[in-house]
């Protein structure tokens, strides 16, 4: 059996590499920042929105596992989510009243994107 590497130009050969690194980066995870969750559950916690979220399952509000089944693989979920955190939209509740939701309790871009990114990874 031949080994088709051993033909191949020194060009070639990184042009194969390269095409080959940037296909494993663009199907791996690595590709994206990586989640602090605890800095997210801390945020989550200090902004209460404990309060009516859970983790996996229904309180005053749909769980977090329940939001991340809607918006996963959206390409608006993070657009979406970034304004459900920070300009108060009204929402529905579980016993369908409707209330402001409240505003998470930082403006830092980074923090309110580990937290949607958290939100997205239940």
């Amino acid at each position: 059996m031949e080994n088709i590497a051993m033909k191949l130009s020194i060009p070639q050969k990184l042009v194969t590499l390269s095409v080959l690194g940037v296909a494993a980066a663009a199907f791996s995870g690595a590709s994206y920042a990586a989640v602090d969750a605890d800095a997210a559950v801390a945020l989550a916690k200090k902004s209460d929105c404990l309060k009516c979220h859970a983790i996996d399952k229904d309180k005053k509000a749909s769980s977090f596992k329940k939001i991340a089944e809607k918006w996963k693989g959206k390409p608006d979920a993070e657009a979406k989510l970034t304004d459900a955190l920070t300009k108060a939209p009204k929402v529905k509740q579980k016993d369908g009243t409707e209330e402001e939701h409240k505003i998470i309790a930082t403006k830092d871009a980074g923090e309110i994107k580990n937290v949607i990114g958290w939100i997205l990874s239940q």
